[in-house]
């Protein structure tokens, strides 16, 4: 693609996202693509534009010459690495939203762009409308960073929003999260924190240049929030949500994890509702800043998809700065956090996990601790495994 031209795309997904990408792509008139194809896999549904630009055979994508750029959208991971993969060998530019893909494959992604010289962006992939990856590679380059921290799930933020603002239940707030198209087709992603681990596990590469497998990275979702865990969380006048943190040690090493936590009205995060996502990060140089904006919905990751599109006009590529730095970053587990812990019987919780414990409150209606205890420990915590056990990071609210 030599200066600006008209590229073709071959978009793989027709759902949310890709039909928020081809409204977006029909309003915008600055951006230089056209769509050629859009592989779907079920025609029998009823669809809003033309059937021409249909087909269920993606060798009409990949092997098509005419197509420059290759847009993945779809839900399945494993088909999604294998339309991506095949497209980066085919020497065609690659354009993605799926954080689970990416981050199951991220090293072999990673070489493959390189072995191909061809490029692969997939900024909608992480917090949507707010463009995290970008600014890490672009404005974060020579910063020395400390931590990136934040809410990346828009559906898990718009269910704890209206549990706390306006009392509905989980499961209510879950529904109508699935019906705007904010939470995924496996609503398990979401609510169990694999989504934002994923999306955590590819800004690790961009922010500290560490290229890990997701499993590396602890997490533990909203799924076992009940009313007394809502109530404990009213009294003390603070709100809850799920965040994923990656953070520099004094020791140069990194630990991340994506937990629930304990939200003061003083902390930005707090003021993160519905489906918006919100990130903090705090560099040596830069210090600390915030950023939010829309996480979930067709529309706003649409948008991040046309990002990338609109900047392989101009040959852009992700140079993984901060991993050619070769910082020589670890990943540990070798930090402590407080958590409160909710439980029902005294048997299935180990005290002896915990490095201290500053408050034990018993009830018939339930039971919890203030303690702290070390990541590692909690990631190998085989008493996590009992349904009636509840966690939330308490970060010294207490």
């Amino acid at each position: 693609m030599n200066g600006i031209k008209k590229i073709k795309l071959g978009i793989f997904g027709f759902g949310c996202v890709g039909q928020g990408l081809y409204n977006v792509l029909q309003q915008t008139k600055g951006i230089h693509a056209e769509i050629e194809k859009i592989c779907i896999k079920h025609p029998e549904k009823k669809r809003t534009i033309d059937s021409h630009f249909f087909t269920t055979d993606k060798n009409e994508i990949l092997n098509n010459p005419n197509i420059d750029v290759v847009v993945e959208l779809i839900d399945d991971a494993d088909a999604a690495f294998k339309i991506v993969s095949t497209a980066l060998k085919n020497k065609k530019a690659v354009v993605s939203a799926n954080k689970k893909m990416i981050a199951e494959n991220f090293s072999v992604l990673h070489k493959l762009q390189q072995e191909n010289n061809t490029s692969f962006l997939y900024e909608g992939a992480c917090c949507a409308s707010i463009p995290i990856i970008r600014n890490l590679e672009e404005y974060y380059d020579n910063d020395l960073l400390n931590s990136v921290e934040g809410i990346f799930n828009g559906s898990t933020n718009y269910i704890l929003t209206n549990i706390f603002q306006s009392d509905k239940s989980f499961q209510t707030a879950l529904a109508e999260a699935q019906k705007k198209g904010f939470a995924e087709s496996d609503p398990r992603l979401d609510v169990e924190g694999f989504d934002p681990k994923y999306k955590l596990t590819i800004i690790l590469a961009h922010a500290f240049g560490l290229f890990i497998k997701p499993e590396q990275i602890f997490n533990f979702g909203i799924q076992r929030l009940n009313e007394f865990d809502i109530n404990f969380a009213k009294e003390k006048n603070l709100s809850i949500k799920l965040i994923a943190k990656c953070k520099k040690t004094d020791s140069g090493k990194i630990y991340a994890y994506c937990l629930p936590k304990l939200v003061a009205k003083a902390d930005h995060l707090h003021t993160v509702n519905y489906e918006f996502n919100g990130i903090s990060i705090e560099g040596a140089f830069s210090e600390t800043q915030f950023f939010i904006g829309k996480g979930a919905g067709g529309y706003p990751t649409g948008s991040a998809v046309l990002s990338d599109i609109s900047a392989l006009t101009y040959q852009y590529k992700y140079e993984y700065k901060k991993v050619n730095q070769q910082l020589e970053y670890e990943i540990t587990n070798n930090v402590i956090l407080e958590l409160y812990v909710r439980y029902n019987n005294e048997s299935e919780i180990c005290f002896n996990d915990f490095e201290s414990i500053s408050v034990k409150y018993y009830s018939e209606q339930a039971s919890y601790i203030i303690g702290k205890i070390s990541l590692e420990k909690l990631s190998r915590a085989s008493w996590l495994k009992h349904k009636d056990i509840s966690l939330l990071l308490t970060e010294n609210n207490f």
